[in-house]
């Protein structure tokens, strides 16, 4: 099978860029392991890694999220329905209230981070796991800002 790759090309290539900034690199990598070391569960990071990258229209990590959730397993409605999960009604309590605090700290500007997503995660999240899982959506929106900045393209195999 091919590979397709976007038609978008890129600003700079995803390798040039790493070797201009390495320590950039590491650092949101650190930032991204620190989330993971909290014992979340790899799908729900998977499923909020997704919902943030459509939000910030980042093809790159879109595609890569979709296929990490593929291989995890993750049943194609649950994966489709991440762009509507409000409406789709297969989510977990838990998963609807990460997609939530991954949504307002996304739009951060927008949304100032409503009291009422805090307590939602509150409920379902220790304190460890809550402040494990902004990591991973800071971690998230990095990566999102270099790829769409620099117009990575995805691997569509």
């Amino acid at each position: 099978m091919s590979t397709i790759v976007a038609t978008s090309a890129p600003r700079v290539t995803n390798e040039r860029l790493w070797t201009l900034i390495p320590a950039a690199k590491q650092a949101t990598i650190a930032l991204g392991a620190a989330a993971e070391g909290a014992g979340l569960e790899a799908e729900l990071l998977e499923l909020v890694h997704l919902r943030c990258s459509q939000i910030n229209g980042c093809a790159y990590c879109v595609q890569y999220h979709i296929s990490n959730l593929q291989e995890m397993g993750t049943a194609p409605a649950k994966i489709n329905l991440v762009v509507a999960w409000r409406e789709a009604g297969i989510f977990s309590e838990r998963e609807e209230a990460a997609l939530a605090w991954a949504e307002c700290l996304t739009l951060l500007a927008e949304t100032h981070v409503p009291d009422a997503d805090f307590e939602a995660a509150q409920a379902v999240f220790s304190e460890q796991e809550l402040a494990s899982l902004t990591a991973a959506v800071a971690a998230i929106n990095v990566w999102n800002r270099f790829s769409v900045a620099y117009r990575f393209a995805p691997e569509i195999d």
